[in-house]
């Protein structure tokens, strides 16, 4: 009897805690976005610091090694797209059937994600891993195409990992669940910290020992997000492959936002290649070098604001299938103001401390010389983050509302018009060099930021309107 009673109690508790972050989602957006994004800050510094951590292990092979991360970085990220554009999809269409109260639909959308990964990761493993070299030796690799190819391969195997992550923690995000996202995106980053020197100077693995701490990390991540969803069966969104019920409509949802999605980190992954193209062409690999190792440090700076729009892919799309289209404004807004004081701060440390960040990617003797050019590199970039915000945040009120396509213009404005033209005049037609392409990535990301803005305005003024 008394444990009958014991377990009624369990079950309240359970559909209490079930449902909190779905009533969270539903409830003031303001708060729903310091709650959603608090974790996921959290859980990102935590992979951006290993992603720093990585860089700096790499640094102590050389620059060369730290070149090679370079060139394989813009395929890895296509990749790292994929999986958050696919994630975002995913997210959008949850978040929209939670609001619009309809929690089978938001099942049978879940599992449609997963098994897109397990379909795209069986289909391009193995062309990957064979192609890497010619890959990055397309990309300009040089005489590092072979370090390049030795990590690029390992970290390829690891394709089915990479994506059903970001797809596991759009699931979470969507149903409000941030906390578990951090938790285990965070002993991931932990782990992989713990890893790296291990492989690569204790194990004499070298630059492939990097790739391999990242896959032993993710795989961890990935038997913990199964057992929750298939053997504790605890989150709101329920994972039943034998309930899925396969649905065009749900797919094509999925697609709307995932794959527009996918392609603007296509563009980003194309930005990057070209951005490496005209530094090689003004001032050779170190240029590469210290591209890298600061890009490095300007994820690890943008991350809070990314964290901020995934949660405003939730919250806005709940409120957008509850047809509340009042919140998605202020959404858009208090999501936008957070992001800008987060990014003034960040550029005020960054620029008081440029030369020792610096410094802790140039401390062996192979890559000392790069200091100078890697705190010249961040104190530009202090520039570039406050109108990060309006750009992301705008972007992400379009995914919510399944408005992909429109994302993907944006990005595309941003990325391939308008910072590709700048650092191809600055850097080579009024002959700045270096620096010149550094200062026109600055000048388009202000002018990028700002048509995502007007554009979002213009679009969430019309709902209300018609609402």
């Amino acid at each position: 009897m008394t444990n009958n009673t014991d377990g009624k109690s369990g079950d309240a508790r359970f559909e209490k805690e079930a449902t909190e972050g779905v009533s969270l989602l539903m409830g003031d957006p303001k708060k729903a976005i310091v709650k959603l994004s608090g974790p996921m800050i959290v859980a990102m510094l935590l992979m951006s610091t290993y992603n720093l951590v990585n860089a700096i292990w790499v640094a102590g092979l050389g620059s060369d090694a730290l070149a090679a991360v370079g060139f394989v970085t813009p395929l890895f990220i296509i990749f790292m797209g994929l999986g958050n554009g696919l994630g975002a999809g995913a997210a959008s269409v949850i978040a929209r059937r939670i609001g619009a109260k309809n929690k089978a639909g938001a099942d049978n959308a879940a599992v449609h994600a997963i098994l897109l990964v397990l379909v795209l990761s069986a289909v391009l493993t193995l062309p990957l891993i064979s192609l890497t070299g010619p890959i990055v030796t397309l990309f300009g690799a040089g005489e590092t195409a072979g370090l390049a190819t030795e990590y690029g391969q390992v970290v390829f195997l690891g394709l089915v990992l990479i994506l059903f992550t970001n797809i596991g923690y759009a699931i979470l995000r969507a149903e409000g669940d941030t906390k578990r996202a951090m938790y285990v995106m965070g002993a991931s980053a932990i782990l992989n910290m713990v890893l790296d020197p291990l492989l690569i100077y204790t194990a004499g693995m070298g630059i492939a020992g990097a790739a391999w701490g990242m896959l032993v990390s993710l795989a961890m991540v990935s038997s913990v997000m199964l057992f929750w969803f298939l053997v504790k069966k605890d989150t709101y969104v329920g994972i039943s492959f034998a309930a899925f019920s396969f649905d065009r409509k749900t797919l094509r949802d999925i697609f709307g936002v995932g794959l527009p999605a996918s392609v603007e980190f296509l563009l980003m992954s194309i930005l990057s290649i070209f951005i490496n193209g005209l530094l090689v062409t003004v001032a050779g690999t170190d240029a590469v070098a210290v591209y890298t190792a600061g890009w490095r440090v300007v994820f690890f700076a943008i991350i809070p604001l990314v964290a901020i729009g995934t949660s405003v892919i939730s919250v806005a799309g709940a409120a957008y299938g509850a047809r509340q289209y009042a919140k998605i404004r202020t959404t858009h807004t208090f999501a936008i103001l957070l992001g800008i004081a987060i990014s003034l701060a960040t550029s005020i440390v960054t620029f008081l401390f440029a030369h020792q960040i610096a410094a802790v990617f140039a401390y062996s003797e192979d890559s000392a010389h790069l200091m100078p050019e890697i705190a010249a590199f961040l104190a530009t970039m202090c520039f570039f983050y406050p109108f990060i915000p309006p750009g992301i945040m705008s972007g992400s009120i379009f995914q919510a509302t399944g408005r992909g396509l429109t994302s993907m213009v944006i990005t595309v404005l941003r990325s391939l018009v308008f910072i590709a033209v700048f650092a191809y005049l600055f850097g080579i037609v009024f002959g700045f060099g270096e620096r010149g392409i550094w200062w026109g990535i600055v000048a388009g990301d202000i002018l990028g930021g700002l048509v995502a803005f007007l554009w979002a305005r213009t679009y969430i003024s019309r709902l209300i309107a018609n609402g």
